[in-house]
């Protein structure tokens, strides 16, 4: 009895590890439609077997540059960069149910971004309050989300002030990105015109963004921070920086809010001339590995990252199979790494190796028209 026992605890055993290890996706590309594209496009994914199959268009939308999930994965929300809303100078955001039988988007509502160039949308954890980055108008806001996924008016507006070195690309500030920290508490946001790291207290209740003592972390100037990505860990935050193609490692005290810079490091292999900047940022589902994307030398940055301090350490660079890769993201298995490259239209996909953080192409390029942003929604 007691081996049969054990028989039956390892089949047990073996049949939720095949359950839990299968995952299926409808998988999102926003794009910018300044040419061919016509919004937001989609593809079912199993990560399992790696099949892919096309949906084509899921919603019909005016730059749809950077898309987020609710953790629902219901609902689907995307920046508009367009020039007017309502009137007013300001771009948009968008807000769509999912269905996720067909993968269609259907649009439930639209809203002011509060400010031009909207190029950055997150989701708090809770799922009541969508963050959204305005680039060209140097602010970042909060918008409640109600129970039926459609969005309110903006709760909270925040306006950066200042500049920093580069003649052209810094004269004011410029967010790029902002996201909640993983315990919901606080919300960080990249400005790249003002090379710094702001720190607010977030309540995703209230949609409140308060400045943090102190506000922010500075960069070395010229840096840029475009995007930032937390270890799975939580204890670490990694910014990559779009003018000097460097991703710099901080220390995160999430009881206190603040930032302790570790180390910076370059995304570039040593005696590359050329010109670049950077893109993107991901740390792998296993806390292992860091990725970033050169946009110029076309290629992912590989790096381990040392689980007790957090500091990085080169692994290669990996051509991302067309020109200048925008976005990437890794499945939220860590099984897989799309890569968009905006500039000649197509989407890579590859096999991440979960032992060295290496990349194989799978042979799979799909068609985009300037593809700028992939997000994953787990159906199974």
């Amino acid at each position: 009895m007691k081996y049969s026992r054990r028989v039956w605890w390892l089949l047990l055993v073996l049949l939720q590890g095949g359950r839990l290890s299968a995952a299926e996706y409808l998988v999102y590309i926003g794009t910018y439609t300044r040419g061919e594209s016509k919004g937001i496009y989609a593809w079912r994914f199993d990560a399992t077997s790696g099949r892919l199959t096309e949906l084509g268009l899921a919603a019909e939308a005016t730059n749809p540059s950077f898309l987020a999930v609710h953790p629902s994965a219901r609902y689907l929300y995307a920046v508009s960069e367009i020039a007017e809303f309502s009137g007013q100078k300001s771009g948009a955001v968008n807000a769509y149910a999912i269905d996720r039988k067909t993968g269609r988007l259907a649009l439930l509502n639209q809203v002011s971004s509060g400010g031009l160039g909207p190029c950055y949308v997150s989701v708090d954890a809770t799922g009541r309050c969508v963050l959204v980055a305005n680039y060209g108008g140097g602010s970042v806001a909060a918008f409640p989300v109600g129970t039926d996924g459609r969005l309110r008016d903006a709760s909270a507006l925040r306006q950066h002030t200042g500049a920093s070195v580069h003649p052209r690309r810094q004269r004011q500030p410029h967010p790029h990105s902002i996201q909640p920290s993983p315990d919901n508490r606080f919300a960080l946001a990249a400005d790249l015109g003002v090379d710094k790291l702001f720190v607010y207290r977030f309540h995703a209740l209230k949609g409140s963004l308060e400045p943090h003592d102190p506000p922010a972390m500075d960069l070395a100037p010229g840096s840029g921070p475009r995007h930032f990505a937390f270890h799975p860990s939580g204890r670490f935050v990694y910014v990559i920086n779009e003018l000097a193609s460097t991703v710099t490692a901080f220390r995160w005290e999430a009881t206190s809010g603040r930032l302790r810079e570790l180390h910076t490091v370059s995304t570039l292999p040593e005696g590359f001339a050329g010109e670049n900047t950077t893109a993107e940022i991901r740390v792998h589902p296993n806390g292992k590995f860091l990725y970033g994307s050169n946009r110029g030398h076309d290629s992912i940055a590989v790096f381990a990252v040392d689980p007790k301090t957090g500091l990085l350490s080169g692994r290669g660079h990996v051509p991302t199979g067309g020109k200048t890769p925008r976005n990437f993201n890794l499945d939220p298995s860590g099984r897989y790494l799309w890569a968009a490259n905006q500039n000649s239209n197509n989407v890579t996909v590859f096999r991440v190796d979960p032992a060295t953080g290496g990349l194989t192409p799978t042979g799979q390029r799909l068609n985009v028209p300037s593809p700028v942003c992939v997000r994953f929604v787990r159906l199974r």
